[in-house]
């Protein structure tokens, strides 16, 4: 969650995935019920916006975009067209330094 403030902030190409808490949820919540699990819903985003509150929050590395990032807002669309879509911004960034951009 903070590749590109700490980990890498000199990488070429920042994305930063985000999407509404509901769809968040959500998503998390058919994971835990393909598991076996039976978490309630509203469980599940409870628990999503406190860490989500903790994780802003926090003095060391908060949740934040990187400078220069590309924000990637993922509701509505499928893993697939979420990987799609950064693999266009990968690709356009790698075709402007071919280009000497």
């Amino acid at each position: 969650r903070d590749i590109g403030t700490v980990v890498l902030p000199g990488a070429e190409v920042k994305l930063y995935l985000t999407a509404s808490p509901a769809t968040r949820a959500r998503r998390r919540h058919e994971e835990i019920m393909q598991g076996g699990g039976a978490e309630r819903y509203e469980d599940v985003l409870e628990k999503l916006l406190r860490r989500d509150e903790l994780d802003s929050s926090r003095a060391a590395s908060p949740l934040k975009p990187a400078p220069g990032a590309r924000i990637v807002d993922t509701d509505g669309l499928s893993l697939e067209q979420v990987v799609a879509r950064l693999a266009e911004f990968v690709e356009a960034r790698a075709a402007r330094s071919r280009a000497g951009q």
